[in-house]
């Protein structure tokens, strides 16, 4: 397959170049091969002194990539500043021809291609599409982490992810719409999406997402992770309670005080039990809801066994 055709332009080795290019420059082969330079994939370099972001890896990737080809999947989500999968490949989509074998660029061939937008000066899927492309490389929890966090990074809402999957005629369609349906606003971090799916898939009551504490002048006092307000019962991962006075920074343990002093109840959880002993997880705040009068079912869904199989502690 050919490769894009790089506008004439002047050598500079902070932006990703190739070899070719470095040739005509008067750079050797030898110096090429030496410390000033680093080789970002095969054919393409750059000077030693710039980091290899995502970005300039991208723009590497791109420069020996065929014409027309767009950024895509993981790639794509970390430019829109979510959170996929681990993949330390570049993911790009290029028209079904012969594929470039490069090491650490991911092509994905496709007959039409998707439609592209800018973003950091390169041609990417929007965020709908991408969280749609995604359903082939993730799991329900995944796609709703990388849900979640596309939201929280103000790239799009969780009716718009909604609406996409609606109409979307691609792979995986069920899967897309069920996770769209599970986005919500305001996720802090990606173990608070997968605490809150642990719970969903357990078939236990949703909890409400950082949920607001006013005071009596309805100034917002803290916010809580997940908790079920009306019952003053709250969820928190990680230990810290996450909950966190308007302008101003305190102690944890003053703010709990504070919260179980207007008779709130806590359930902390931290990683290595969601990981480890997800079903330990559950049969605490199980019986923190049972505590408050929320009503559960007689035993949990068998649904969660399957994304949170848990492990023993390494």
């Amino acid at each position: 397959m050919p490769r894009r055709s790089l506008p004439a332009r002047a050598f500079d080795p902070q932006v990703p170049f190739t070899r070719a290019e470095a040739l005509a420059a008067g750079v050797t082969d030898v110096e090429l091969a030496g410390a000033a330079y680093q080789q970002v994939f095969r054919g393409v370099h750059l000077s030693a002194t710039v980091e290899p972001t995502l970005v300039m890896r991208t723009l590497a990737a791109l420069t020996v990539a065929p014409a027309r080809s767009v950024v895509t999947h993981h790639t794509a989500a970390r430019l829109w500043g979510a959170i996929p999968p681990d993949s330390s490949d570049i993911h790009l989509t290029m028209p079904n021809l012969n594929r470039p074998k490069v090491a650490g660029i991911r092509p994905h061939r496709v007959k039409t291609m998707p439609p592209s937008v800018r973003r950091r000066g390169f041609p990417v899927t929007s965020p709908e599409r991408t969280f749609l492309d995604m359903g082939r490389w993730s799991d329900l929890v995944d796609l709703v982490v990388l849900g979640d966090s596309l939201v929280r990074a103000g790239a799009t809402t969780p009716e718009r992810l909604r609406e996409a999957a609606k109409v979307w005629t691609g792979t995986h369609r069920a899967l897309v719409a069920r996770a769209a349906s599970f986005v919500r606003e305001k996720v802090d971090s990606p173990m608070e999406s997968r605490l809150r799916m642990l719970i969903i898939l357990a078939g236990l009551p949703e909890p409400v997402v950082n949920f607001e504490v006013v005071d009596v002048d309805g100034q917002v006092q803290y916010r809580i992770d997940l908790s079920f307000p009306d019952q003053r019962l709250g969820i928190e991962f990680d230990g810290r309670h996450h909950i966190e006075r308007v302008g101003q920074w305190e102690g944890d343990l003053l703010r709990r005080e504070d919260l179980e002093a207007q008779d709130w109840k806590f359930v902390v959880v931290v990683g290595s039990q969601v990981y480890g002993d997800p079903g330990g997880v559950l049969s605490r705040i199980e019986a923190a809801m049972r505590s408050r009068g929320i009503r559960v079912a007689a035993s949990v869904s068998p649904e969660w066994r399957r994304h949170f199989p848990g492990r023993a502690a390494a």
